[in-house]
């Protein structure tokens, strides 16, 4: 069967009218193209398109194999930001001394991690004493 040249574009059209249908595109590896209202897109087989085919749904559909732990599952390591503020909500507090053992930084990183990611950028109350037989210690209130 042949088409005049200026129709073949409106059937092309027509029938990825039917055969597909646009959808939101969780996996980056299906990603038709990226609209700026709606995000990620990709084109998903439409029932009409797997009975032309002669196929089921289910045959045509390709297997997800996850080689993951599903993201719910899998376990971060805890950043230091997040063991600095655990350290200085335990009830005796830290000293720069215990920060740098469990974080690996020094001195000076500790000091800045306190009063500018902690102070300024989260708005913890961070407070610090001079207790007899230990260092300075600084604790969240």
């Amino acid at each position: 069967m042949s088409y005049h040249p200026q129709l073949a574009g409106f059937y092309a059209n027509r029938v990825a009218d039917f055969a597909a249908d646009i959808d939101t595109a969780n996996d980056p590896d299906t990603v038709w193209r990226h609209d700026e209202d709606t995000g990620s897109i990709t084109l998903r087989a439409t029932p009409l398109a797997y009975s032309v085919l002669g196929q089921s749904d289910e045959a045509l559909a390709p297997e997800i194999k996850h080689s993951a732990a599903p993201a719910a599952t899998i376990q971060r390591r805890p950043s230091k930001q997040a063991m600095l503020i655990e350290m200085l909500e335990a009830p005796d507090g830290a000293t720069i001394a215990q920060i740098i053992d469990t974080t690996g930084w020094q001195a000076h990183t500790v000091r800045g991690a306190i009063s500018g990611a902690l102070k300024k950028k989260l708005g913890l109350n961070v407070v610090s004493e001079k207790v007899d037989g230990r260092d300075r210690v600084y604790r969240i209130e």
